[in-house]
């Protein structure tokens, strides 16, 4: 066999040792490749990455990798490092930008001082992979959007993305004009968190640690359009809370303090209300058919101030209850029972209250304009309506 120049390299490695040998086989290689690499080599490799199994497969200007058993390993690319783009390796996902988006956006940072020309500062490239990126050992998903922010100058992330998290990488790669900016964010992030309305399985979590008798305090809570139906909700404090479209079907709300709170367009239909607590609550719209204000020891239902303008209440026992100057314009209170309830100073313009009990009803100073009074058990008295 004629001399041939090959080039032995230890496997995945970019190092090599050009000589000029004439084998005549396999063993005569190894020996070469334990003499000049210092390893103790089983298997030679060629440039594809088959192994060399028969002399005759050598060819002049071979590379010629040399393992210690292990399987073909590649060998690193090589890099440019005059030129003006770089890839990042960052926890398993490549980027590729330029040098100047890392250098120039935030010079004080750790990758502007990884590729910067400057020597003051200066901070080692991490180790390549194979391909030649460079490895940094951090979550992708979070670096992205800080190496766009280095691109345009503009914060721009998917919402399923945690600016928590990116905020964690900004520090860590020394980003800091995007740091106050993800503050900002994350602040609004849990302002808005805490806004959003209780659900019902929020308020059912609170009912079950505490004792129907014992006031619970959801004060100015937001729970509009919660579904509340049918739960016992005795003795609670919704003083000022949002309960705008709630649903409080069939639910027991007695003894309740609902001074202030927001009930507009809710439904009550057959709800529970006796010695309810309302002092000017807002119920605009709201459906209250076939519910129960009265009660049997002697407790009244305060509702003075409230604005029931357009509210659905046919049907109910609201016998006793204060709605002293409240709001009942264009209100439906077909076939109450407003026995003894004090309605003095009411506005019940265009209201329906026929077929109700008036009986003993306090209308003194009432708005009764337009009023319908039509099949009313008991017809009202003079002294009912006069100051």
């Amino acid at each position: 066999m004629n001399k041939k120049t090959v080039f032995l390299y230890i496997n995945g490695k970019t190092t090599n040792i050009t000589t000029t040998i004439k084998p005549s086989s396999l063993d005569q290689l190894l020996e070469a490749a334990f003499t000049k690499l210092s390893i103790k080599p089983q298997k030679i490799f060629l440039e594809d990455g088959s192994e060399l199994t028969d002399i005759a497969q050598l060819r002049n200007n071979d590379k010629l990798y040399f393992s210690e058993g292990e399987e073909f390993k590649p060998p690193p690319a090589k890099v440019d490092r005059n030129s003006d783009w770089v890839t990042l390796n960052v926890g398993g996902k490549c980027f590729t930008t330029s040098k100047r988006t890392l250098t120039t956006s935030e010079p004080t940072s750790m990758l502007a001082r990884m590729f910067s020309d400057d020597t003051e500062g200066y901070l080692s490239p991490s180790s390549l992979d194979q391909n030649g990126a460079y490895l940094i050992d951090r979550t992708p998903t979070y670096f992205e959007p800080l190496l766009n922010y280095l691109r345009c100058g503009q914060l721009i992330y998917d919402k399923n993305v945690n600016p928590e998290g990116i905020l964690e990488e900004a520090k860590f790669f020394g980003i800091e004009s995007v740091i106050p900016l993800l503050e900002q964010v994350i602040t609004k992030e849990k302002v808005n968190k805490d806004n959003l309305p209780l659900n019902r399985r929020d308020v059912i979590d609170a009912l079950i640690k505490s004792p129907h008798s014992a006031e619970l305090r959801f004060q100015g809570v937001n729970l509009a359009g919660s579904d509340l139906s049918r739960l016992d909700l005795r003795n609670i404090n919704f003083k000022y809370a949002n309960l705008q479209m709630c649903n409080l079907m069939s639910s027991n709300l007695s003894w309740c303090c609902l001074e202030r709170a927001d009930l507009s367009f809710a439904v009550l239909d057959s709800a529970q209300l006796l010695g309810v607590k309302s002092l000017c609550a807002n119920f605009k719209g709201v459906s209250m058919k076939n519910c129960n204000f009265k009660d049997p020891a002697g407790s009244r239902a305060n509702m003075e101030g409230v604005n029931l303008r357009g509210a659905i209440l046919e049907g109910s026992d609201m016998g006793g209850v204060n709605l002293r100057v409240a709001n009942l314009k264009n209100a439906n209170l077909k076939n109450c029972d407003l026995r003894a309830a004090v309605l003095a100073g009411a506005n019940l313009e265009n209201c329906d209250l026929s077929g109700s009990d008036l009986q003993e009803a306090n209308l003194r100073g009432a708005n009764l304009k337009d009023a319908a009074f039509e099949l009313m058990l008991t017809p009202l008295h003079m002294s009912q309506t006069v100051r």
